[in-house]
């Protein structure tokens, strides 16, 4: 699991049966200070996250179960919004 940024969604009315029904969400992951950093990902949202929140991404075999889909085509799942990150820096 990583931490992202959602960045925008996504509309697609022409898509693989098994993810219809889904919310698509565009996301990025963050580094440890909280900056954006590597490419923007789609990802199936299961908790209902906005434009601009902090949510936990957990991908592969994983995100596909989180998604309660086993079969379907799905590689990254958002399955929570962040309240709050602390970080010890001792």
């Amino acid at each position: 699991m990583y931490l992202a940024k959602v960045i925008g969604n996504v509309v697609s009315t022409s898509k693989d049966p098994r993810l219809v029904g889904f919310k698509l969400m565009l996301t990025r992951r963050l580094d440890e200070s909280g900056a954006l950093t590597g490419t923007p990902e789609v990802c199936v949202d299961t908790v209902g996250a906005g434009n601009g929140e902090t949510v936990i991404v957990t991908k592969g075999s994983s995100a596909r179960f989180a998604a309660d889909r086993k079969e379907a085509p799905i590689d990254s799942t958002i399955v929570g919004i962040v309240d709050a990150v602390e970080i010890d820096e001792r």
